[in-house]
């Protein structure tokens, strides 16, 4: 007696499922871990790992890391990686960036800094830890966003009557003490400036920082391993004098773990930070 033929359908198909789930379920996944396995492939199917002169796996060279202390605060003795906006910083769990655009520029509390002064307060800090001049355009010597509320008296015209630094709360004294005649204050808390113009002013830092781009922006991931050639510059000194070596032996490191543009054309060249700060380790130890 022959099955009916919505029967043999669901055998059919049940057929199918089994020799589908053996052949791409278990069959090609086990292929690839094997071919992963193979001599110059085995390492990036590992994760990339770095490891210490001991053997210790100390993370991975394709994701970031934060170099500071328990308190959070920068080691002097360490090259150190870009600002990252993943979670509490480096967090492969919660990998992104801040969403903030070029028009966010007024704080919304202690605790929500605009993209203005989070790029001020990375580039004074930067500036700080490398005893450079970390001045950038539109912030503030104490590194937040220079940013008014301009109020003027016709609306949008006429001579301004009023002006208030956003980002600098009271008792602050502002960043400028007068604004086209009219006297800055401090942002009170709970006031509404919403009628104020927001007007950001530039100030007079260098038009061309000192402290490069990627020293106080995150990436888009917040994962990203590496930083220019540009921002690895800036730390050697630091990273010398602490190490007691010289800054031509530290630049040479850096020259050796140097990336160039990906086929020759694409993207920028890179410094793996972590390569870096493990062969400064090898070749330089920390004394402090």
């Amino acid at each position: 007696m022959r099955p009916p033929s919505w029967l043999s359908q669901y055998l059919a198909a049940l057929r199918v499922l089994l020799v589908l789930t053996v052949l791409l379920g278990i069959g090609y996944p086990l292929v690839m871990v094997a071919v992963a396995q193979l001599p110059g492939l085995k390492d990036k199917a590992d994760g990339s790992l770095a490891k210490t002169s001991d053997g210790r796996g100390v993370g991975s060279r394709l994701v970031g890391q934060s170099f500071t202390g328990g308190n959070g605060q920068p080691l002097v003795q360490y090259f150190q990686s870009r600002p990252s906006a993943a979670g509490h910083g480096y967090d492969p769990t919660a990998s992104g960036a801040s969403n903030l655009g070029p028009d966010n520029v007024v704080d919304r509390g202690p605790d929500k800094p605009s993209l203005l002064t989070r790029v001020c307060s990375a580039s004074k800090a930067a500036g700080d830890l490398n005893g450079v001049d970390g001045r950038r355009p539109y912030c503030t010597a104490n590194g937040v966003g220079a940013v008014l509320a301009v109020f003027r008296r016709d609306g949008i015209a006429g001579p301004v009557t009023r002006a208030v630094s956003l980002n600098q709360g009271c008792p602050a004294v502002p960043f400028v003490a007068t604004y086209e005649g009219a006297s800055v204050e401090c942002a009170k808390t709970g006031g509404d400036y919403s009628r104020g113009l927001v007007t950001p002013v530039r100030g007079d830092a260098p038009a061309h920082p000192v402290v490069p781009a990627d020293a106080v922006t995150a990436s888009g991931s917040g994962l990203d391993p590496d930083i220019s050639p540009a921002y690895a510059r800036l730390q050697a000194g630091r990273v010398a004098k602490v190490r007691g070596t010289t800054v031509d032996a530290v630049m040479k490191l850096v020259d050796r773990h140097t990336a160039g543009r990906a086929l020759g054309f694409l993207g920028e060249p890179v410094v793996n930070v972590l390569d870096l700060n493990l062969d400064l380790d090898r070749t330089y130890p920390y004394r402090g």
